[in-house]
């Protein structure tokens, strides 16, 4: 069994986003609900909190240095720690119900996020999935998500995975991608939480080509090889873990964020933490937005 650590007792509202930074060998991380994107330093064990003026989504951090962000008010570039905000694009500002949420940058440095109703309605299935394109130019691509989350590409940036993490829904589908082009093509099933504990959430892969998932409400995490098939499970000790991704020197450190929104069930404490485990695999770089 492999162990799962508590490494920052945080306690956040809606812990998300988990990013490593090889240059710097800190974690970014964001609590959405609490406005904030965090740097967590694994050796020391601090964390410094960047407070923003609206509900957070995901972020990148640039190729150029400093930071897109996905807002509720729209997406924005900026420098971590600094008040300045450059509004990018708001291709739903017509939608006040609806805000940004799970996002991930591809091999070519394009920013993909996806939206969602908040508060929600697992009725109402208004969001939609976007491409940030390097000029700046944003395109939706997919149409009538629940709740957009799941983003990531395999290693050779050739396949595409989104989940919908809806009740009604809970999938994860896989796209032929065309890096060059930015195009994904040929959506099929990947897999479903049918049958698991909870609902498929962000996620990340690793160097094998194998797709890990937050199973929220689930109390554990998913590991998927490429074919869709469950290869392992990790328990989590809390019931919403939100988020994964691969960090520490060698890619070999699995951080887990998770969520406090009530309501809580009794046993977790520490729900909104930042936990971490070394599960024996190691991940991918995560690329730069380049624009």
């Amino acid at each position: 069994m492999t162990d799962v650590a508590c490494v920052l007792d945080i306690r956040a509202l809606l812990g998300e986003c988990p990013i490593w930074c090889a240059e710097e060998q800190r974690l970014y991380w964001a609590d959405l609900d609490g406005r904030t994107i965090n740097r967590f330093n694994p050796e020391t064990g601090g964390n410094e909190v960047w407070s923003l003026p609206a509900q957070v989504g995901s972020f990148a951090l640039r190729e150029g240095g400093g930071m897109l962000v996905a807002l509720r008010s729209g997406l924005h570039t900026g420098r971590f720690g600094e008040p300045d905000l450059k509004p990018v694009a708001h291709p739903e500002a017509h939608l006040p119900l609806n805000r940004y949420n799970d996002g991930r940058t591809d091999p070519a440095g394009r920013f993909w996020v996806g939206s969602m109703r908040d508060p929600q309605d697992h009725d109402q299935r208004t969001g939609s999935l976007y491409r940030l394109g390097t000029d700046g130019a944003m395109t939706r691509m997919v149409e009538g998500i629940g709740t957009s989350n799941g983003l990531a590409f395999s290693p050779d940036g050739r396949t595409m995975y989104f989940a919908d993490s809806t009740p009604q829904v809970q999938t994860i589908w896989a796209f032929d991608y065309d890096a060059e082009t930015g195009t994904p093509s040929n959506r099929r099933v990947f897999a479903t939480t049918d049958g698991l504990p909870g609902r498929p959430d962000g996620a990340c892969v690793d160097e094998e080509g194998c797709y890990w998932s937050a199973n929220v409400y689930g109390w554990q995490v998913v590991r998927y090889a490429p074919d869709g098939q469950v290869v392992r499970t990790i328990p989590v000790p809390v019931e919403k873990p939100s988020m994964v991704c691969f960090g520490g020197p060698k890619l070999d450190v699995l951080y887990i964020t998770s969520i406090r929104v009530p309501p809580i069930k009794p046993g977790q404490d520490r729900a909104g933490s930042l936990f971490a485990c070394e599960p024996g695999v190691r991940g991918i770089p995560e690329p730069r937005y380049r624009g």
